[in-house]
């Protein structure tokens, strides 16, 4: 499929949680499931449904050529369990602010 996008971002409305250590930190009918070629499928969860009083910005930050610039979050002494585009690309929009995780299960 050499003319396929490499990303594409699908609109998910089941629900979809994210625990780190055991702690439900993401709880969604929101999210919008970015499928990115090479890598396993991440939903993005909107702030409104992620614990974001439980998680604190880490120093890590990381530069995608398709998302843009990331920021990281910590769980105490988990570091680095979910990450941001604040400010993505032109055409990445629709992520700005929306948090994603390594781990999430779909209910």
């Amino acid at each position: 499929m050499p003319n396929s996008p490499r990303i594409e971002l699908h609109p998910i409305s089941q629900r979809v949680q994210a625990h780190v250590d055991g702690t439900l930190i993401a709880d969604s009918n929101n999210t919008l499931e970015l499928r990115e070629r090479g890598y396993p499928p991440r939903h993005y969860f909107p702030r409104e449904d992620v614990r974001m009083d439980l998680l604190t910005m880490s120093e890590t930050t990381t530069y995608c050529p398709f998302k843009g610039h990331a920021v990281y979050f910590s769980l105490g002494g988990s570091r680095d369990v979910a990450w941001s585009y604040e400010q993505p690309i032109e055409g990445m929009e629709a992520i700005a602010g929306r948090v994603a995780f390594y781990k999430e299960v779909s209910k």
